[in-house]
């Protein structure tokens, strides 16, 4: 160090006194004392730094000695190279833990939540709002201590924890265990080795009540039992409550309100997210040579069996549409047709039957057309493709679909009629080879067997298959069985499994 020779008498007097080594940021002082900047520094009793016409001490603030670790953006899969940053969920200067969300990218397939690996400081975020992060590249500086150890440099990335249902994976001992963060990190506070057990979820994933029950059956506790939804049983029909007279005047659309801007030029902007997927998906599609295939369906006997079964479903906390019914019947359709739920490959040479049959549901979003899709419907009930759908639409109107409710789909429906209109031509979505599109539900005079005009329920549907692989036949085949079951929707019942 350096000091004025004013200050060499000063430095005499502290000889006797034990030095103390400390790491510090700089040392001031207003008089004799030069501006120093240094790593280490030797101070020594502070009631012995008095000057004579003036009392100062010096000043130390502690360093932290930890280390910097630059976490980086881990691939996520599906061949995706690049997000975009949507929200950060810390600033620079925050403490984070392991498992806690430090943002949510858009892909062009899902949002994604990126979760911490690391216990430290926030000390850089390398990307703003918006910006495109690439895999690989740092996303941000976390500051740990050095004396526990610098974990792997492996992002954990998760689809977004939505609900208590929501999981993530983990590989132990050779195969996937499904938990949540918090409920891993329940386990680790715990000592808990996840792979020790037994899950009671969807799929086997463990839930934060195995942890506590596996912990109650270490300790001894008695915890209280889960509550769990009753299934009240159907009314009786004198006991019915009457439902309210619907509005049968005409519903007149209202036309969206948007408030009138005029920026005077021209405005580009980036394709990105989920539209970004869709120029993707549809420049493969023009590559299939489409079959076109329309017909409609008379679903009066559905309609009446979906308003005695709402109320139940009401009850156990669902909304039940007719789109569970479409899908089912589709699959039932699926199971005598299996070229329908199958894929070729790039080069055309083998053609691949998916065991299970994840059937996509085209929804309209804020962010664009999305296509979530239930996961194998083969073993569904009508009641479990209701309770799904509700999750789906949940996630999908608040834009945090994941990556896994977005991708492995073998055959889509379309429900434009929600929106409007009866036929469509829909666009196969590689590397599907069918979809069907369907159109709204009128009120129109038909004719019985008898020749009798009645009031029916009709509906259109539109298919487009690979006519590569499936002929005109096939597709009209399966349509005929897959409208007998609308149309009678008891006859559901002998092939359901």
């Amino acid at each position: 160090m350096l000091f004025s020779g004013s200050s060499k008498k000063i430095i005499s007097k502290f000889y006797s006194f034990e030095l103390l080594e400390v790491c510090i940021h700089r040392v001031r002082s207003c008089s004799s004392i030069r501006f120093i900047k240094s790593k280490y520094v030797c101070v020594f009793d502070k009631s012995a730094l008095k000057f004579s016409h003036q009392q100062r001490l010096f000043r130390t603030s502690a360093v932290s000695c930890g280390q910097i670790v630059q976490f980086k953006l881990s691939d996520i899969g599906e061949g995706i190279t690049e997000v975009t940053v949507k929200e950060w969920y810390i600033k620079e200067g925050d403490t984070v833990s392991q498992f806690d969300s430090i943002c949510e990218v858009q892909s062009d397939k899902a949002s994604v939540t990126i979760t911490s690996r690391y216990d430290g400081v926030i000390r850089k975020l390398h990307y703003s709002i918006d910006d495109i992060a690439f895999v690989g590249k740092p996303l941000v500086d976390i500051e740990i201590d050095a004396s526990k150890g610098v974990a792997s440099e492996e992002d954990v990335v998760e689809t977004p924890p939505m609900s208590h249902e929501e999981h993530t994976h983990q590989e132990i001992k050779g195969h996937k265990t499904l938990a949540t963060p918090a409920v891993r990190r329940l386990a680790m506070e715990n000592n808990i080795k996840l792979s020790e057990v037994v899950g009671t979820g969807k799929d086997n994933r463990i839930l934060k009540e195995d942890i506590l029950n596996y912990l109650a059956k270490q300790t001894g506790a008695i915890l209280p039992p889960s509550p769990k939804a009753e299934i009240a049983p159907p009314q009786r029909k004198a006991e019915a409550v009457p439902a309210a007279p619907k509005d049968k005047a005409r519903k007149i659309p209202v036309p969206v309100s948007r408030p009138i801007a005029f920026a005077g030029k021209d405005k580009t902007e980036p394709v990105t997210g989920f539209q970004k997927a869709m120029v993707k998906t549809m420049s493969a599609a023009l590559k299939i040579p489409h079959f076109g295939y329309s017909d409609e369906i008379d679903l009066t006997q559905l309609v009446q069996l979906r308003e005695e079964l709402k109320p139940l479903a009401e009850i156990r906390g669902v909304k039940l549409s007719f789109m569970p019914f479409f899908i089912k019947a589709a699959s039932l359709g699926l199971l005598q047709y299996p070229i329908l739920n199958a894929s070729l490959d790039e080069n055309c040479q083998n053609v691949t039957y998916k065991a299970s049959h994840n059937i996509g549901v085209a929804m309209d979003t804020e962010q664009g057309l999305i296509v979530p899709n239930v996961k194998n419907v083969q073993v569904c009930s009508v009641f479990d493709i209701a309770v799904e759908l509700n999750r789906l639409q949940s996630l999908g109107s608040a834009g945090q679909l994941g990556t896994s409710d977005l991708t492995g789909g073998t055959f889509t429906l379309s429900n434009i009629g929600t929106i409007g209109g009866t036929y469509a031509k829909p666009v196969i979505l590689p590397p599907e080879v069918a979809i069907g599109a369907l159109g709204k539900i009128q009120a129109l005079p038909r004719f019985n067997s008898k020749g009798e005009v009645f009031k029916a329920q009709i509906m259109n549907v539109s298919w487009s298959a690979d006519h590569r692989i499936i002929d005109g036949a096939t597709m009209a085949r399966f349509s005929n069985l897959w409208k007998s079951y609308l149309e009678n929707p008891a006859s559901m019942l002998l092939d359901l499994k």
